[in-house]
């Protein structure tokens, strides 16, 4: 294997990174709210970072999330390139691609996904949908929301007629809501129903690939902000970077921060390669959960009082980091589920 970025997917994440330091800052941040940065989104569409998802393929994309998650940008990136752009390329019909993926890849048309699978979401005939969604990341921005039901079929829905949108509030500012579901016009992700066999499981390995991604950076850019607080601030006349402990626990979360990365490459990779990789999508959401958790609390831990403050920027990483460890499951839930994986396998 082989996880040197290609000639495309070197530039893409040059030119991502600098349009996130440009533009999520923390002043904008700041003023964004729980809210998204529609001019950060348009300059990412602009810029042909959406659109180009399926040419440079899923470690592309971790690539891109990782300089997302350096600044915590406020944008529905991750949620609208893997449950639209990737989702529609592996699974759609050639209709449905010829008519959702230039309008994703443009950022007019904004996906988002109700995953995992819902108990309470079901079929009521006809292509319509009943249920309830309790969160939704993004939901807010959304103009199409890929619904997973109880039989763990997927479903395409345009949010309007038939669809209820109440604002929710998670940990991480991410525009999410709770959607509603009452016989609302809904098409099959792909040809017929049910979707095409094994939709829903590379759809949500997908996306715990890519929010793996987004930790790895959350947490690498709340590891650099620490060390750049403690090679500054001083205590009894001497960097607290000089001090054993804090190098120690520095340490510590990088290396968490580097198999966050490694796993979300592994499983990235093997999507692209074609190989099989829902154990290996498992592993990097365990080490995205436990590990990513661990990081932001050293970030924020290394920042003394200022770590307390909720307005400082490290602040937010926490938040993020909090967010995305129960984000598609738990630490526990993710290694319960590759336990039963790979027993089945035997």
């Amino acid at each position: 294997m082989d996880f040197t970025p290609t000639e495309p997917q070197a530039e893409a994440r040059g030119l991502a990174a600098r349009i996130f330091a440009d533009l999520a800052t923390h002043e904008r941040l700041r003023a964004a709210g729980t809210g998204s940065d529609p001019e950060l989104w348009k300059a990412l569409s602009a810029a042909g970072l959406v659109a180009a998802v399926p040419e440079l393929g899923l470690l592309g994309l971790v690539l891109l999330l990782e300089e997302q998650g350096r600044t915590t940008a406020q944008v529905p990136y991750a949620a609208s390139c893997v449950y639209g752009q990737l989702a529609i390329t592996a699974h759609g019909t050639a209709e449905q691609r010829e008519r959702l993926l230039p309008g994703i890849g443009e950022g007019s048309l904004v996906v988002t996904g109700a995953f995992p699978a819902q108990p309470t979401v079901r079929p009521s005939g006809r292509g319509r949908l009943r249920g309830a969604v309790p969160v939704v990341p993004w939901l807010r921005d959304a103009t199409h929301v890929l619904v997973a039901d109880a039989e763990r079929e997927l479903w395409l829905v345009v949010l309007g007629e038939g669809t209820g949108i109440e604002e929710a509030e998670l940990t991480a500012p991410w525009s999410a809501g709770r959607l509603t579901l009452d016989d609302t016009p809904a098409e099959p992700l792909g040809s017929g129903t049910p979707s095409r066999p094994g939709a829903y499981a590379d759809v949500l390995a997908t996306a715990r690939t890519a929010f793996a991604g987004l930790q790895a950076g959350v947490c690498a850019g709340s590891l650099a902000r620490a060390v750049a607080h403690t090679n500054t601030r001083e205590q009894f006349g001497r960097p607290l970077a000089t001090r054993q402990a804090v190098q120690l626990r520095a340490a510590d979360a990088h290396m968490d921060t580097e198999a966050i990365r490694v796993t979300a490459y592994e499983a990235a990779w093997r999507r692209d390669a074609g190989l099989p990789y829902a154990t290996h999508a498992l592993t990097a959401a365990w080490w995205a959960s436990e590990a990513g958790q661990r990081v932001v609390h050293t970030g924020q831990h290394l920042h003394g009082g200022a770590g307390a403050d909720v307005e400082h920027p490290v602040h937010r990483h926490f938040l993020w980091g909090r967010q995305l460890d129960a984000y598609l499951g738990s630490g526990g839930e993710a290694l319960q589920e590759l336990g039963e994986l790979i027993a089945s396998a035997d």
